[in-house]
């Protein structure tokens, strides 16, 4: 069977870490896209702090091309026997071209307000997480430089989180899916 590779888009802090951890409870397996960028700074011994990362994923792209975070997140796609696997963090077009040679790709983007946003990063404690206005612009805006925007823009289904619960939005999402391996 054709793998079904579920890319969660979505600006940061807009909740697809929360779709992807709920829905882990339910079996799919779970590739975090940050997480390849936080281990590729463990490797070369840089601190993840939010400038270290943000300026290690840009290099990344500059030195490897675009899709190159997806690069980094392919032995694991590769490694994973389930037939769903949910991809937290696409930032790109190249990086769906990347993980089209796994399987079949849909886009899920998930949407909420910039206050939202920034209210849950504050509360998440990442790292990486901004702790200002200042900080959460820069990153946003660092994210849209990698055209973020034109994923969420191409998605095959979006998601607004605005008044949803957590346990909404997760089931929101199982929905969407499953609708799609039918």
């Amino acid at each position: 069977m054709t793998k079904l590779i579920v890319c969660l888009t979505g600006m940061p802090g807009a909740g697809k870490s929360t779709i992807a951890d709920g829905l882990k409870l339910k079996g799919y397996d779970v590739i975090n896209m940050g997480n390849a960028v936080r281990n590729e700074a463990k490797k070369r011994n840089i601190e993840a702090t939010r400038s270290n990362l943000g300026k290690l994923m840009l290099e990344l792209r500059e030195k490897n091309g675009p899709g190159a975070i997806a690069e980094l997140i392919k032995p694991e796609i590769e490694s994973s026997s389930a037939n769903v696997i949910l991809i937290d963090g696409v930032r790109s077009n190249d990086e769906i071209k990347v993980l089209r040679k796994f399987g079949i790709v849909k886009l899920l983007a998930v949407h909420a307000s910039t206050d939202r946003r920034f209210n849950f990063l504050q509360k998440r404690g990442r790292t990486d997480d901004p702790q200002t206005k200042e900080h959460f612009e820069e990153r946003d805006n660092r994210e849209l430089g990698v055209g973020i925007s034109n994923s969420i823009a191409l998605s095959d289904y979006a998601i607004t989180n605005i008044d949803l619960t957590k346990e909404q939005l997760i089931e929101n999402a199982y929905k969407i899916i499953q609708s799609w391996l039918k």
